[in-house]
């Protein structure tokens, strides 16, 4: 069921949001039948891209990784996407109430999980790691994320359109400083808990 919807939020949001409300998916569901494998497509694709082909900044001179120092990269940033899709989650449940809503901490992680889906299937680009085409397309895919944001809150969080815009932007600016967060997390971890070495 979570594959129909998951396709559904990209073609069709609006009314596919009715529908996974209906569902009502518990937060240990979202995590081990959701999160754990789109998680995994960025962790895996870049593992793969990083040791097969090689990390280019403008596609001419790649530079590969080891083996270990990318399965060690990859497993720290899979357990990292899991803590943010998780903080997230949490913060949502905690800024409701401000704005009208009244839902459980379930339906806050499955706003945030199918408002990240585009992202994490973005990172299927991991496989060919050149600068500027994995910037392209995660700003493709920043963008859709953003508009689903904007039409699900609405509909899970039972909260009126006019609240839910300024909730939405909040929610966003959340979102925002997690995911840099999360790279300046990832830079100092290479630098010293888990460094890179090339091959």
């Amino acid at each position: 069921m979570f594959i129909q919807h998951m396709w559904g939020v990209l073609y069709d949001p609006k009314h596919e949001w009715q529908d996974i409300r209906k569902e009502h998916y518990s937060m240990m569901h979202c995590f081990l039948s959701q999160i754990s494998i789109l998680a995994a497509i960025p962790a895996l694709a870049l593992f793969i891209g990083t040791t097969q082909i090689g990390w280019s900044v403008a596609g001419g001179e790649f530079v590969k990784l080891t083996m270990g120092s990318a399965f060690m990269a990859a497993v720290a940033f899979y357990a990292a996407m899991w803590v943010a899709v998780g903080f997230i989650a949490y913060v949502i449940h905690w800024m409701e109430k401000t704005y009208g809503g009244n839902v459980t901490i379930d339906e806050c992680m499955v706003l945030t999980t199918f408002t990240a889906t585009p992202m994490f299937l973005a990172g299927i680009v991991g496989l060919y790691p050149v600068l500027w085409l994995n910037v392209i397309v995660g700003l493709a895919a920043v963008c859709y994320t953003v508009y689903l944001l904007f039409t699900g809150v609405p509909e899970i969080m039972q909260i009126p359109e006019d609240r839910a815009f300024f909730f939405s932007a909040s929610i966003l600016t959340v979102g925002l400083c997690v995911l840099v967060g999360l790279l300046a997390v990832t830079v100092i971890m290479w630098g010293t808990i888990v460094p890179l070495q090339y091959s």
